[in-house]
């Protein structure tokens, strides 16, 4: 994955020579990771594991998927021990919900950025999911089209791995 010449918020994810659109951070791409600070991580991510909601995807993938339910979460408080975790809401600390009301996590994948070892305040809850229409800025996060996931989602494993670059 390299940034879009002229939009540091968007990018292109490269396979076999296919070039596929892609949203990332509002902080465009950072070496340095930091919590709430919206950049994509600068660096390779292997793909670990995923979610997708029923019904909106064939769970034809090598990559281990779960069902998203209503009581998934994923912490996001740096001095929290599920620090960067999934969770079970409700949860006391700070969480994103992960069967949201719009299709952004219809199928998201966790990737492996700051998940071993966790380092607190790194960065929680980097995923490459789907996007907005028109590819606005993630929080962080790389996101394709729901085609581009539908089309990929089978070539996935956990030997998957995403390099973000700059150039």
């Amino acid at each position: 994955m390299r940034p879009r010449p002229g939009k540091p918020t968007q990018g292109l994810l490269v396979i076999d020579g296919i070039a596929f659109p892609c949203a990332l951070g509002r902080g465009g791409i950072t070496a340095n990771k930091r919590e709430g600070d919206g950049g994509t991580p600068l660096g390779s991510m292997r793909l670990l594991n995923g979610y997708i909601r029923e019904r909106r995807f064939a769970h034809s993938s090598r990559l281990p998927l779960a069902p998203i339910t209503a009581d998934l979460g994923w912490c996001e408080v740096p001095d929290d021990r599920n620090y960067n975790r999934p969770v079970r809401i409700p949860y006391g600390a700070s969480h994103e919900r992960m069967k949201r009301d719009d299709t952004l996590y219809d199928a998201c994948i966790v990737m492996d950025w700051n998940i071993r070892p966790r380092k607190r305040g790194r960065g929680s809850a980097i995923f490459f999911h789907l996007a907005r229409p028109g590819f606005p800025p993630t929080e962080g996060c790389v996101a394709v089209t729901h085609q581009v996931m539908a089309r990929l989602l089978p070539r996935l494993s956990r030997n998957t791995v995403l390099e973000v670059r700059r150039g």
